[in-house]
């Protein structure tokens, strides 16, 4: 068991993340740099969102596939913005051992380029669509300043790709995967964030408009949780992707792409743990609870039969229990559950069973209660219903104490320093945008739905010409 101690996140934020990772056993680093080796325990995590995303894609009728690993570096090219976008961060592969190959492979930044391509052969009448299509695989973005899940050079996420006969279909599906994005974050991950549209200079390369959901971690700083593109016809129409209409015309179909990555596992982390370690909301923890007997050498057998009756009884309610027979100390054991933020811990020893009592103990409070062994059942359902709630709200509350809307420049460099997300007209400009950024290195979040912008001010927070915009400030990883 891992006893090095968690340093706090007022002594230093980013080695506090890094030891909630170490303590909890989620990865650790790969022999290649920039790449990570994500644990048992911490896929497990990835699982479940796995599990829960894919079924809400299914009721969209969105179907999986698979496609290459590695794509023609010529179709990179196909689209110049999309090509200078990633050409950073771009691994190709030029060799099969010493013999050359006859042409380069781009190892997946993405899949647009090589899944257009197949879309160019399964579309061709307008019966053919709308085509549906997600994968679930991993990509390579060569990552110069790697962090464990939050920039790593390969990761791990989902990819939707879209095919639809209008304009309009595709918007409104582009906005509605962005809303199942947000629903899981909220009520799944309890992870509050705020939807709203990416500015130019913040698009995904080759977009028409980018949708993006926004988390603020516990040090004030944005995760991009998710995003959601609506490319028009500029995919289609340069990979040759057309369909003849009921009005028997050929056109270009509009499209969408859409994912979430393991970085939102790293977002958690930061959004609900504590000096102690990991926090977990219970929809997505992987253990929901722990029962730990208390053995001491009395009634060491009526204990652990009883535990085997609590786990048994709350399997049988859908919950995920573990049951820790190991021969650690009863110290040890509940030391290493709590750094793995396990919600809910249930401990019975010989008191407890003398009394027909366990005692429970909340993750997310630390809070102690004892329990009658009849209701533990119902109970610890109602504790787990409570404690994804708070967590929710908890995190909730602290986002909007820390959002302030600022109406001059020095205002909002002192709430930028106090680490707040902060809301500024701005004069729409990319120059504008670049010149913020490379003083105080803060990028717009995004334009956000629920903002008012109908008492925008005249001019903008930073250039002082005509502002066309409110939008959201803040630094990010």
């Amino acid at each position: 068991m891992n006893q090095k101690k968690i340093t706090t996140r007022e002594e230093d934020f980013s080695q506090w993340y890094l030891d909630v990772i170490e303590a909890a056993d989620l990865a650790e680093h790969a022999p290649v740099r920039g790449c990570m080796i994500i644990k048992p325990y911490g896929y497990a995590i990835w699982e479940n969102i796995q599990k829960i995303l894919d079924l809400e894609f299914k009721k969209l009728g969105i179907e999986n596939a698979y496609f290459p690993l590695l794509i023609p570096e010529v179709f990179m090219t196909k689209e110049a913005e999309h090509i200078e976008g990633f050409a950073p961060e771009l691994a190709t592969v030029t060799h099969v051992g010493t013999e050359k190959l006859p042409e380069n492979y781009v190892i997946r930044p993405t899949s647009e380029t090589i899944i257009y391509d197949a879309f160019s052969r399964w579309v061709k009448s307008y019966r053919d669509l709308p085509v549906l299509a997600n994968q679930w695989c991993n990509v390579m973005r060569w990552e110069l300043r790697p962090r464990l899940f939050l920039r790593t050079s390969e990761f791990l996420w989902q990819e939707g790709h879209t095919v639809h006969r209008t304009e309009q279909e595709a918007e409104e599906f582009s906005r509605k995967m962005l809303e199942v994005y947000k629903t899981f974050q909220e009520e799944i991950m309890a992870t509050p964030v705020i939807a709203g549209e990416k500015t130019a200079s913040e698009r995904f390369a080759g977009a028409k408009r980018t949708y993006t959901v926004e988390a603020m971690m516990q040090d004030g700083k944005a995760v991009q949780n998710g995003t959601s593109h609506f490319f028009g016809t500029t995919f289609a129409s340069h990979f040759g992707v057309e369909f003849l209409d009921s009005d028997n015309k050929l056109k270009n179909p509009s499209t969408t792409s859409w994912g979430v990555s393991t970085r939102m596992i790293g977002s958690l982390i930061m959004v609900h743990s504590d000096d102690k370690g990991l926090v977990l909301p219970p929809k997505i923890a992987p253990i929901q609870v722990v029962i730990i007997p208390v053995l001491l050498g009395k009634n060491d057998e009526q204990i652990l039969k009883k535990a085997k009756e609590v786990q048994a009884n709350l399997i049988a309610q859908s919950l995920s229990v573990k049951l820790d027979t190991s021969d650690r100390r009863p110290g040890e054991k509940i030391f290493s559950w709590e750094k793995k933020g396990v919600p809910v811990r249930i401990e019975i020893g010989p008191k407890d069973l003398e009394n027909n009592m366990a005692v429970v103990t909340r993750r997310d409070t630390s809070e102690k209660i004892t329990i009658s062994l009849n209701e533990l059942n119902s109970k610890t359902i109602d504790l787990l219903d409570d404690i994804q709630v708070n967590l929710f709200q908890r995190a909730s509350n602290y986002r909007d104490e820390k959002i302030v809307e600022v109406n001059n420049w020095d205002e909002f460099k002192k709430e930028i320093s106090a680490g707040k997300f902060v809301i500024a007209a701005y004069d729409g400009t990319v120059e504008t945008e670049k010149a913020i950024k490379d003083e105080l290195k803060v990028t717009t979040r995004c334009i956000p739905f629920n903002l008012d912008q109908s008492n925008l001010p005249e001019k903008c927070i930073y250039s002082g010409k005509k502002a066309v915009v409110k939008v959201i400030f803040g630094k990010s990883y």
